[in-house]
């Protein structure tokens, strides 16, 4: 099973599920991006952390951590 963290840059997956708990889970959530949405990877930073990405229209950096738990197809 694929993760966010090791999507290509300058892909778009699209979110399968989401493998958080609690609060890691809300916060992923709380940035739109939840299943069946799609993500387009716009950069990673030389040591994988942060990943720049375009969600909804919205550009984020997500942590490597939180990329982990972002399943994605």
């Amino acid at each position: 099973m694929a993760t966010l963290k090791e999507a290509k840059v300058g892909s778009t997956v699209k979110v399968k599920k989401l493998t958080g708990e609690g609060a890691i889970k809300r916060r992923i959530m709380d940035m739109g991006i939840t299943k069946g949405v799609e993500i387009y990877i716009r950069k990673v930073a030389p040591l994988g952390d942060p990943i720049e990405v375009t969600v909804r229209g919205y550009e984020l950096s997500l942590r490597k951590a939180d990329a982990e738990m972002i399943e994605v197809e």
